[in-house]
């Protein structure tokens, strides 16, 4: 979790901070699904570098949005899943493609 200090005064600043790239929310709808390896995860989102990837997992994790689990085979393998914070998120994402395809259909005149 953030600490009291990094959170902006502003809820919705804390929503973007915490979700508010694409690559977050990529993440998020992927996790959504199931848990997944780390290789797994960016095949899964298309033009997303390890770099990047690796990064907003870190951050995501340290927010609590999501949780890191290493698996103990030969090679040792790491999987991403929400969290239960994660989760709570689920709802703000369901609207948020509810309300892109109800736009999408009004400029394509549906």
């Amino acid at each position: 979790m953030l600490t009291k200090d990094e959170l902006p005064s502003c809820p919705v600043a804390t929503c973007i901070q915490l979700f508010g790239n694409k690559w977050k929310i990529y993440i998020i709808q992927q996790l959504q699904e199931r848990p997944f390896g780390f290789n797994e995860l960016q095949r899964a989102i298309a033009g997303i570098s390890q770099k990047v990837l690796s990064s907003n997992l870190k951050e995501m994790e340290k927010a609590g949005l999501i949780t890191r689990t290493v698996i103990p085979e030969t090679p040792i393998r790491t999987e991403y899943a929400l969290s239960e914070v994660g989760e709570s998120l689920m709802p703000v994402i369901n609207s948020m493609v509810e309300w892109g395809t109800d736009y999408q259909q009004l400029v394509r005149g549906e």
